[in-house]
This record gives structure tokens, sequence and C-alpha cells, in this order.
């Protein structure tokens, strides 16, 4: 068994519990986790159980309206995931400028074809051109009726490019699924299928071990990082005794290329101690592009947080700085209470929150609180960046307000991303606003099929920039977000800029209005990480997103589907801003080309362009944070400077370049 680093950090002591959340108003409308929603009434939901009516308006019409391009089917809407729980469909792989959607089979492109097969649509080319309905997967173990036993579902996807392969047709598209075998225990199967060859595809499956106590369930966490390794993460959740039992671990499986075989083999399965209270509302695993530095992340609450103890979620983090050799933590990033995270604590104005409460407790004594899923990704230095909608905890503990603000129109929660910048470690988290949505869950059949608004973060290679988006629907349309457009934001994690939107506001771009998707790019998927372009002087230019939603029936989840992909929304350099300042301070903002060589053995050389004359300086740091080189206050022209730097007296590994110019 793996040895894991347990480090409990202790934030702060508080006995206030719910007891700080009694001076909430009544008749607030909230939301709880969709296992905890029993009963709708008792939560305070005033929209009924049946699907809002959805008012299209007769026009809309948007002059940056992106491209919608068709791609594959599937026989019903379940498997892109819902209630929280989103797979890793849409995977990114820069080096080969490869795009690859998995998803269930079956649908208009598959005729009578078994949703528990699975297929994959790809592109080669950045998204201009795709192969479609590529099979990767055949369930095998008829039981009679057409149910099988080996039917997949909920895939999820990376493509697994060998060392120094620049030729799309010689790597593989690696997949990991969720299914119920023949003896009633849940388990997984995992594989590879061939680019170049769509014959070639493999097979493995890996099930519940009663007897070493682990069990793998459906609802997990899955990454092919940048050092070849797929990380599969499962909450340890016994049906033994009838009921679902939460046993306080995670399941880590590890899987590993075989050069021999040609395929993934598991190389280690371990439990790592997550004792939060109840089952984690979600679970993620991401690496730095280095892919040694790692975390695993889950949203939950452990006792011992001010404001929020046993009321309310917040991300609980374990790191890795060796490639996963052993883990730290759990480490709890708090948004409540005196150690909490002040951008959080701060987004609701005064007149938001005379509101919710009468009298207004101080802001560090109020029990903010994620919502119910979120997103993981790492930045250029090993740190980690959570995608998550936050908010205040309602009078029932583990709910979210989601009521609407008389004074400002937006719901009482926000699209953040959390940012560390020091590895994960508590006094170290930042809360950059993304944009208020005015909608929270959409109901979608008779069923209780719900989803949230469904956040996600993506990162360039580098991981300098993140991109964050989410589902919103316009009150107007929907009462519920039933109805939704898929709304993005930018940010420049090293200078702290972002973008603003079409009107040069403050505020997020709405990707889908004026196209097709327009009030409907239902369970939308963002790639982990985004293509990139530079411009003729080798500056960073513009970062295209991908994106896949499902065409739906959103009455009835179970009919065939379509699946959409955006093909050209992007984003920008020049749009990376700080909010809020005069035109100058922006124009003085500098651009940085990437280092060329690189790798470099001797020298490298950089393109800094600036507005107007400024001195710069510059910082060259190892991987511990060391500065090993460094050019002080040199004077730099307006225009496009050349920087040139000497490196042939280091040791070969990788190091970081930071410019500070014009303020």
């Amino acid at each position: 068994m793996k040895r894991v680093v347990l480090l409990i950090l202790v934030l702060a002591f508080s006995l206030s519990g719910m007891s700080q959340n009694q001076q909430l108003k009544s008749g607030i409308k909230t939301e709880k986790a969709p296992w905890l929603q029993v009963d709708k009434q008792q939560n305070h939901r005033t929209t009924s159980t049946q699907n809002p009516k959805i008012n299209i308006p007769g026009e809309f019409k948007n002059k940056d309206a992106v491209n919608i391009v068709t791609l594959g089917s599937s026989g019903n809407a379940y498997g892109i995931g819902f209630a929280g729980y989103k797979p890793a469909v849409l995977h990114y792989n820069n080096d080969l400028n490869t795009i690859v959607f998995i998803h269930q089979m079956g649908g208009e492109l598959d005729p009578g074809g078994y949703t528990g097969n699975l297929g994959y649509d790809i592109s080669t080319d950045g998204g201009q051109t795709w192969s479609l309905m590529n099979l990767l997967y055949t369930a095998e173990g008829s039981a009679g009726g057409g149910y099988f036993l080996d039917a997949a579902r909920y895939p999820q996807v990376g493509v697994y490019n060998p060392p120094a392969n620049t030729n799309p047709d010689d790597a593989y598209v690696a997949f990991g699924a969720g299914l119920l075998d023949s003896r009633n225990l849940n388990g997984i199967v995992y594989g590879r299928g061939s680019i170049g060859d769509i014959t070639d595809t493999t097979r493995n499956f890996l099930y519940s071990d009663p007897g070493q106590g682990i069990f793998m369930q459906e609802r997990k966490a899955f990454t092919l990082n940048d050092n070849g390794d797929i990380w599969i993460i499962n909450p340890n959740t016994s049906w033994e005794g009838g009921a679902l039992e939460w046993l306080e671990e995670l399941v880590v499986n590890k899987l590993t290329w075989n050069e021999t075989e040609l395929d993934f083999v598991l190389e280690e399965q371990y439990l790592i101690d997550c004792p939060t209270e109840g089952y984690p509302a979600d679970i993620k695993i991401e690496f730095s592009p280095d892919g040694n530095i790692g975390y695993v992340a889950v949203l939950g609450n452990i006792e011992d947080v001010s404001a929020v103890d046993s009321v309310s979620y917040y991300p609980i983090i374990w790191r890795t700085e060796d490639a996963g050799e052993t883990w730290e933590g759990p480490v709890k990033v708090a948004l409540a209470g005196e150690n909490g995270i002040l951008g959080v604590q701060n987004f609701l104005s005064d007149d938001e929150l005379a509101e919710l409460y009468d009298p207004v407790p101080p802001r560090d004594e109020i029990p903010f609180t994620t919502a119910f899923d979120f997103d993981l990704t790492v930045d250029y230095l090993g740190n980690p960046a959570i995608a998550v909608i936050a908010g205040i905890t309602g009078n029932d503990p583990f709910s979210v307000i989601t009521d609407i603000s008389q004074s400002s129109g937006y719901m009482f929660t926000d699209a953040f991303l959390l940012h560390s910048t020091n590895k994960g470690e508590p006094g170290s988290w930042f809360g950059h606003e993304m944009g208020r949505p005015v909608s929270f869950r959409g109901t979608f059949g008779d069923f209780g099929f719900t989803e949230d608004n469904r956040i996600q973060v993506s990162r360039t290679p580098a991981g300098d920039y993140m991109l964050v988006a989410w589902l919103d629907t316009d009150t107007a349309v929907a009462a519920e977000n039933n109805a939704p457009d898929i709304w993005a934001r930018g940010i420049d994690l090293l200078n702290n800029t972002r973008t603003l939107n079409e009107n040069a506001e403050d505020r997020p771009f709405n990707v889908t209005f004026g196209s097709e998707g327009t009030f409907s790019a239902y369970f939308f998927a963002m790639s982990n990480v985004v293509p990139w372009t530079e411009d003729s002087l080798g500056f960073l230019d513009n970062f295209t997103i991908p994106m896949v939603y499902v065409n739906m029936t959103p009455t009835d989840p179970a009919q065939p589907v379509m699946y959409k992909y955006i093909q050209n929304f992007d984003m920008n350099f020049g749009e990376f801003i700080i909010p809020n300042v005069d035109e100058e301070t922006d124009l003085m903002v500098p651009k940085v080309s990437g280092p060329m060589p690189n790798p470099a053995t001797s020298q490298v050389e950089l393109k800094l362009s600036l507005q107007k004359p400024a001195n710069a300086s510059l910082a060259l740091t190892n991987l511990m944070g060391q500065t090993v080189k460094q050019i002080r206050n040199r004077q730099m022209s307006a225009g496009t400077n050349q920087i040139k730097l000497d490196v042939s007296d280091l040791g070969s590994g990788i190091y970081f370049i930071t410019i500070e110019a014009a303020g």
C-alpha cells in the first residue's frame, strides 16, 4: 500500500456552528446538493417540480456569434454527466493539436446503437475538421432484453502521445468509464484506441474488492497528465449494508503506459483518508504542466473551521510534489472565518447583505459556502486554481442561497477562480470574481434530472492563463437554469488582468448568444487545455477554447441527442486588461513572447513590447523558487525590445522567467 503523508491543518476553532446563520431572514430561496434534496418545498423552492416554461424571444442576434459544428450522437443525454458530476469528456493535446470528445453511442448517427458502447469524435487540426463516431468500446456481456452486464457509462478521455511523437496517427485515445458487472459490484473499464487504426482498441476491467475494503463507485475524477499517466479517483462508498455508507476514503488508481503491451496497466491502487462530514460534493485531480506537482481536491467539510463547522462546503486538497509518490493533506481551503478568502467574503455589497440579514453580521462571521460542483487546474508554478460557484449557506446545513438580489439583480452567488500563490497553503488563496449569475439549477424531465451552473476551468499549455466558463439562463427566458447560454471569462494570473465582455464591460462573455446554441447550450463541457497561437512577432495572440454542448429535448433527456462543438470562440491577448483602470494605465501593460529556443542550451531570447518607454526587470527562477539570474531596472524603449539571456552555465531542468515592466 502506498504511503500517504497526512498533514492536518486546523485553520481556526469555533463553537458557533449554525448559530452564526440564525440571523438569516425567512423565505429565502436555497438549494441543496441533488442527493440531499428530498423535499423541494422544505428547501424553500418556489418553482414547480415540473419543467418550467421556456419563453424564447422571437428575435435575437449577435454580431460575434460563434460557429457551431455538429459532432456525434448518443441514445440519450445522460452520458455526459448531470447533478453536479462532470466527466472529463473533452481533451486537447497541445503537442499534436488534437481534440477528442468521448460519448456513449446510439442516436441518429448510430441507428439501433447501444448507449452502453463508447465512441469518440476527433479533430487533428485544432477543431477545424472532425472524424465522427469512432467506435472505442463495445459491451459484450448480454443478459438478454437489451441489457448488457458490461455496459459502459460516464466515459472520460485523454490523448496519450508517445515521447517525441509528432504524428497523431501514432498516438492513442485513452479512456476510462464506469460499469456494473454481473456480481452487482461497481467497477471501471479502461483502455485505449489507436488514432491511426480505429479498429485497434483494448479493454481492461477493474472491479470493487470488498475483501480489501475497496469499492469503485460512479462519481470519480480522471486526468491524463503530461507524464502520460492516467489517474482515476473514486470515493470509497459501500453498499454492503443495504444503504450507501461513506467510508471517509478516496480510492486512488494510477495507470501507466506499458510499451511492450502498448496499453495502460494498473501500477498502483491505494487509499487516501478523507474525513469529511458526509459524502464529498465533488472530486477532482490535476497536475502541473510538467506533471510533477499535482492536487486531489474535494468539496466537503471537516470540523473546526470557524463560521462553517458542520454547515458549509469548501475545497479540501491533497498535494504531491513527486508525481504522486506521496500526498500531503488534507488542507482546508476556508472561504469563511477570519482566515477565509477575502475576495469571497467581500463580493456582496452592504445593500445585498442587508436583504439577507437583520442585523448584518461581520463578514468574517458569515457562513460562505461553495455550491456542489467545481473544477481544478494547476498553473505554471505548480499552484492550484479552483473554479467554483460560491455564496452563503442557507438556514439548512449544506445549502446555498439562490435567491435574486433586489438591489443588484443578480443571485447572491458569484463564479470564482480561487487561486493559491503558494501551493495551496492556508493564507495563500485569492478569490478572483469571474461573473455574477442570475440562475442556478435547471430541471429536465419528470424524474429529478437536474444540473447546476456546471462551472469549469481550462488553462493554456504553459499554465499562465486561465479560462473559466459556466451555464446561466436569462431570467426573462426561464425561471430556472434550463435554457442556458455559456458564459466565459479569462484571467492572466501573472499580471492579474482579466477579459472584458464584447461591450468593454467588467463582465464575462456570453459565448453562445446569437448562435444556434442560444438558450440551449445544455450540459456543456470544456477542454482541460486550450489551443493558442502567436502573432508574427512571436507574441501570444489568441486562445481558442474548445467547448461541446448537448442538443437535446429539455423536457425528455431520454430522447436521442446530438453533440455540438463551438469552433471559434477566441480570447485575444489584448483583451486581458486590468478592470476599472484608466486608458493610459491599460496601454502600459506589456506583452511578452515565449523564450526562444525552448528547450535551450546556451542562450534564450525574449521579445518585450511596450506602448511607452519604461524600466524592466527580469528574474530567472528554478523549481525551488530560487533566483538564479536577474536583470534589474533596464531601460526599455517603446515598441519591441529584444532581451537575450545566457543560460549556458545552468544545469538542465525547468526554469521560470518573470518580467516586471511599467509597474
